[in-house]
């Protein structure tokens, strides 16, 4: 058989585009850790850059570290008799006042609230009506005019009786005796919290869903029973971070007892104040730092309440800030151990 000739290609090997595919040599020139050939362990993610934000980090240490200089070195802070007057017993004696105050204030403030909302949810319009018009007229009214009213209310009522409506009284009694300084402020603070907490609870009662309400009356559980223990629990989750909220400014807010002669914290300060016209500055330190110290304790209180009923809502708990820091140990020794085996 003769030899068949065999056609040649359309284009010759020569002229073939060279391969981009990296040499062997190029391929092992390169880092170990950049190379996409190599393990996942070793490979390393390098972060985008944030320049403004190191900038903006920056400018905030810079005036953070000014800011503190200037409030440790200055002399007109005084911090010496910052010190002196900080645990005096005439201060903590103010500081007692102020958390039994705050203490009953916000308990009774509570419960008022409480039973406000639920005549604003009640069926019957005279109940809706009261609490509307409660919670409108306190709302409206500044807390120092409640207080100065109850503390003048002698003025308007010398005695109480209790009896027949429109009718003779049986027994009696002196309001001047009866509201001391210390009824006076519990009094006007938790008339005032009643109005705001109302609304809160209100809130948190809408924030559950209906559908809740229309199984619990499908079961034909009592109202009550329905309130206590299927919308109350699931409430909580929306009335705690506002009440506590409202709680803070109600620590704040006894400082306004001073002007129904209830001597409290800043009562206190204020009257040290007039007796040292020198140390008002100290004096106002030491009052600030013991409110920054009562209202941080209710902040902590806070979290860990809103992490007890958030367990129903969320998938995870969140954190504590022991578990997080825990968590940036690791992270950080993590990154480490990753930086010694990339240089080895």
């Amino acid at each position: 058989m003769s030899e068949q000739s065999i056609p040649a290609p359309p284009f010759e090997v020569a002229d073939r585009p060279p391969s981009r595919t990296p040499s062997a040599s190029a391929t092992s020139d390169a880092p170990s850790d950049t190379r996409s050939d190599a393990p996942l362990s070793r490979q390393r993610v390098i972060p985008l850059r944030h320049p403004g934000r190191w900038i903006a980090t920056a400018v905030v240490l810079v005036l953070v570290a000014q800011f503190a200089h200037g409030l440790v070195t200055n002399p007109f802070y005084q911090w010496g008799r910052f010190q002196y007057w900080f645990a005096r017993p005439v201060i903590l004696q103010g500081l007692l006042v102020t958390l039994e105050v705050a203490a009953l204030s916000a308990v009774l403030g509570l419960v008022g609230g409480i039973v406000l909302a639920l005549m604003r949810q009640s069926r019957n319009p005279i109940l809706r009506a009261v609490s509307w018009t409660y919670i409108w007229l306190f709302r409206s009214v500044p807390l120092i005019v409640v207080l100065l009213v109850l503390y003048n209310f002698s003025a308007l009522y010398k005695t109480l009786s209790l009896g027949v409506p429109f009718g003779p009284g049986f027994v009696h009694f002196n309001e001047s005796a009866l509201a001391t300084d210390l009824v006076v402020a519990t009094l006007g603070l938790s008339l005032n919290e009643a109005a705001y907490a109302a609304e809160v609870v209100r809130s948190g009662i809408l924030s559950v869903d209906q559908g809740q309400h229309e199984a619990a009356a499908a079961l034909g559980l009592p109202r009550g029973y329905q309130f206590r223990r299927i919308v109350l629990p699931q409430a909580l989750r929306a009335i705690v971070p506002a009440y506590v909220n409202q709680l803070i400014g109600l620590i704040k807010g006894t400082s306004l007892v001073f002007y129904v002669s209830l001597l409290d914290l800043f009562g206190e300060v204020q009257n040290m104040g007039s007796t040292y016209p020198g140390d008002v500055v100290p004096l106002l330190l030491v009052a600030t730092v013991w409110y920054v110290v009562l209202t941080s304790v209710v902040s902590v209180v806070q979290f860990y309440v809103e992490r007890h009923y958030s367990r129903g809502a969320l998938r995870t708990v969140p954190p504590t800030p022991l578990q997080r820091l825990r968590v940036s140990l690791r992270q950080l020794r993590e990154r480490a151990d990753f930086g010694s085996t990339v240089n080895s």
